[in-house]
């Protein structure tokens, strides 16, 4: 059912062109790069998402400030800075964290 082995790990794919795609998270090669800036991407789709930004595609808007944002999982993580909500504690000295990547980086 899953003919294509990947040879440097041990997932498998139904189709070849799967496989080929998978393979970039191995070689980080970015095949995609973007018309408007120097940033590249390893899947079609994510050049597509980031475009959005430079359109101005920014269909989700915070009801309190007015901020536009692209996705919707973007929106809902800026909402915690309006909530006060911080759900990421650091483990070794408790400091609470709107975002993983603000945990991320007191670590």
């Amino acid at each position: 059912e899953r003919p294509y082995p990947c040879p440097r790990c041990a997932r498998r794919f139904r189709k070849r062109t799967h496989l080929d795609r998978h393979l970039r998270t191995h070689t980080g090669e970015r095949p995609h790069p973007c018309p408007r800036c120097a940033r590249r991407f390893a899947h079609r789709q994510h050049l597509l998402r980031h475009l959005r930004l430079h359109g101005a595609q920014r269909p989700f808007t915070c009801p309190q400030c007015g901020r536009g944002f692209g996705r919707k999982a973007h929106l809902a993580r800026h909402l915690l800075v309006h909530s006060g909500t911080r759900p990421h504690a650091c483990a070794r000295c408790g400091r609470r964290f709107s975002s993983k990547t603000n945990l991320g980086r007191h670590q």
